[in-house]
């Protein structure tokens, strides 16, 4: 929004009812298009949200967490992108509440960024209290809470996203799957990527490459739409949590 700015030395006084609008701007020509040049104009613009890493042509992929409906995400992976992810989120000014098992591992990280001033906190598993999303002030929720994780007392809704986070495939894993908006999975056993197919309908192809994915490499999946992602970190990531890997 432009700001009022006070007249120049010696410039006309502005009329008219544009007090605290600013001053009007320069004349130029307007700028139009044909009926025939409309099909030609071509905008770059991306998904807003968090850069999670780039695709397979190396264009930005992005993970939109911040939503004013419920979003729940379902990753089945390594720890060091789940904490990327959380970072990353932080980063674009929400709020982290981490409920997990592994509360040494989160703590840590939390302390490195400075504790209580990072946007992240961490929680016992059932511990987390409500978090009063809102739009100027969203939360991810994410909850790294094992093989089973109980069903959590903060739930997605407005402004507020969850991502569960598995290590493995799990018996609880096909039910989460279902009831998720977007599953993430990094590398498996052949059975597990042969469940994993069959819970979200994946091709054969995908099937076969889930157990040959690399350290920090997701198929990342929502609905018929599928992307591998590819997680790079910065200095200051890899700084924190070392280099990219599936196994903690």
């Amino acid at each position: 929004m432009a700001r009022g700015t006070p007249s120049p030395a010696g410039a006309p006084a502005v009329r008219g009812g544009f007090g605290g609008f600013g001053l009007i701007g320069p004349r130029h020509g307007r700028h139009g298009l044909s009926v025939e040049q409309v099909d030609a104009l071509a905008l770059p613009i991306g998904d807003d949200g968090v850069v999670i890493g780039v695709d397979a042509q190396g264009e930005p992929a992005t993970l939109g967490v911040n939503r004013p409906t419920p979003y729940d995400m379902v990753f089945i992976g390594g720890l060091w992108t789940a904490q990327v992810i959380a970072l990353r989120a932080a980063a674009t000014g929400a709020r982290v509440a981490v409920e997990t098992g592994r509360a040494g591992a989160w703590g840590q990280l939390v302390q490195a960024l400075g504790g209580g001033q990072s946007g992240m906190s961490v929680h016992d598993v059932g511990r987390v209290p409500p978090q009063g999303a809102s739009a100027g002030s969203p939360v991810l929720v994410v909850r790294d809470c094992g093989m089973r994780p109980p069903r959590g007392r903060v739930v997605s809704g407005p402004w507020q996203s969850v991502l569960t986070v598995l290590p493995y495939l799990s018996p609880v894993a096909p039910r989460l799957m279902r009831q998720a908006r977007l599953v993430g999975v990094q590398r498996v056993s052949p059975d597990e990527a042969v469940e994993i197919g069959r819970s979200l309908g994946l091709p054969g192809g995908d099937v076969d490459s889930l157990p040959t994915l690399a350290d920090g490499v997701t198929l990342w999946c929502a609905d018929r739409d599928r992307q591998y992602v590819m997680t790079q970190a910065t200095d200051a990531e890899t700084g924190l949590l070392g280099a990219a890997r599936r196994m903690d």
